[in-house]
């Protein structure tokens, strides 16, 4: 029998070497110096040879174990052999058909429908929370317990609305796979009564239309750089999200000379990846003639920076950041009371207060549309209205702005 001060000292010479430890066991030393586990055996009359692994990762007490158990199976009618290529198969079918697999399957089959940001966002949290556990489990073995199991180590972490997501995420994964035939249930089904319930949502926090006045003397009063007040009121003017200010490209504004500007942003920078149509009010054009001054690589002829109406060289997108709007209401006196985002709050609830308007349009001017091909066709929709609606609100901003300018002792409501 072998011991393992014996096998250390094998040494390989120009022929393979072959030393047994009983029970067919024994290990192979190669010219090139590897220690190679092998068992023979004879099953139905024919001599075969199976691997056992190499030492000292599989050490003598671990292959005469596995010695034993191939010899069980002997006892029972089975083939080791014949066992261990079933298993390597189903091994391989599991990974073929597993969660992770599987889920990035159906992250590629929507990606056209998401922002490259979105579809980041969404396979890092996969990655990150459930792969580990259940990226290598085929589909179909994965029970709501497993999966609850999961998601509770992301509610642990004080995650909540976060395990929700990712659990809608799954859901989405499942679903595409019954589609295609990989799995026949949705075990993320019946695990929401089990998992703690979300806080309320809370919504940004905003600017109030009675504090605007007093907002637009303490903006007027700032000594902040031009190009970031100038994005800020773009922002605030056209209703759009911070996101798409920042990427605001001068081949995006049409009709600037005619009597019906617009900006037309793209459906790729878009969080509901469809176009989106926003009219400019003369508030609007006149901001942008400002943008257009304050622009030194569009005056240059830089077209690498000078396309886009906010750019900054030392930033990595070329692009202003969303910091330098927020730090502007943090100088004024809004930090912890107000957002950026917060202004389309305020707009949406003075242009529904006012009842002069649908609340379609508001929402499609929100950009608070549906995907798929209905949105995709109908982003011109109520495109009158939402320019005279859009006019209306510079003028309600432009208002509050010059009773700021009356009343310098203004300040704000708590």
């Amino acid at each position: 029998m072998l011991t393992d001060t014996a096998i250390r000292a094998l040494k390989s010479g120009p022929r393979t070497i072959k030393k047994s430890d009983g029970g067919g066991l024994f290990i192979m030393v190669t010219p090139q110096g590897s220690k190679l586990w092998r068992l023979a055996y004879r099953f139905n009359g024919k001599q075969k040879l199976l691997a056992g692994g190499a030492y000292p990762l599989v050490t003598l007490a671990a292959a005469r174990k596995w010695r034993d158990e191939a010899k069980q199976m002997l006892v029972d009618g089975k083939d080791p052999a014949a066992i261990r290529k079933a298993e390597k198969l189903a091994a391989l079918a599991a990974s073929e058909n597993s969660f992770e697999k599987l889920a990035l399957q159906w992250i590629e089959a929507r990606r056209c429908a998401w922002s490259p940001r979105y579809a980041t966002v969404i396979e890092r949290r996969l990655k990150q929370d459930i792969f580990p556990d259940l990226g290598s489990v085929a589909v179909t073995e994965i029970d709501p317990p497993m999966l609850l199991s999961s998601l509770r180590k992301i509610q642990a972490r004080g995650s909540i609305e976060m395990a929700h997501r990712v659990r809608n995420y799954c859901s989405e994964v499942f679903r595409f796979g019954i589609a295609m035939n990989k799995c026949r249930s949705d075990p993320s089904r019946d695990i929401a009564p089990a998992m703690m319930r979300p806080p309320p949502v809370k919504h940004q926090a905003k600017v109030e239309a009675r504090d605007l006045p007093a907002f637009f003397n303490r903006l007027n009063m700032d000594q902040g750089e031009a190009m970031s007040h100038l994005a800020l009121r773009w922002t605030i003017h056209t209703m759009v999200r911070t996101q798409e200010t920042r990427f605001a490209e001068w081949s995006e504004i049409e009709g600037l000379n005619s009597t019906e500007p617009l900006w037309r942003i793209p459906a790729d920078r878009m969080k509901m990846r469809t176009e989106h149509l926003v009219p400019l009010s003369p508030q609007a054009v006149a901001l942008l003639r400002q943008i257009s001054d304050a622009n030194p690589y569009r005056q240059a002829g830089n077209d690498r920076l000078g396309r886009f109406l906010f750019p900054v060289a030392s930033s990595r997108t070329g692009t202003i950041s969303e910091n330098r709007m927020l730090d502007i209401m943090y100088r004024i006196g809004l930090r912890g009371k107000a957002t950026v985002h917060g202004f389309r709050g305020l707009a949406s609830t003075v242009l529904n207060e006012s009842g002069l308007f649908s609340p379609d349009w508001i929402e499609l001017q929100l950009a608070h549309v549906q995907r798929g091909v209905r949105a995709a066709y109908n982003s011109a929709r109520y495109l009158p209205q939402r320019r005279e609606m859009l006019n209306w609100w510079s003028n309600y901003l432009e208002q509050a702005e010059l009773a700021g300018h009356q009343d310098k002792a203004s300040s704000w409501r708590h």
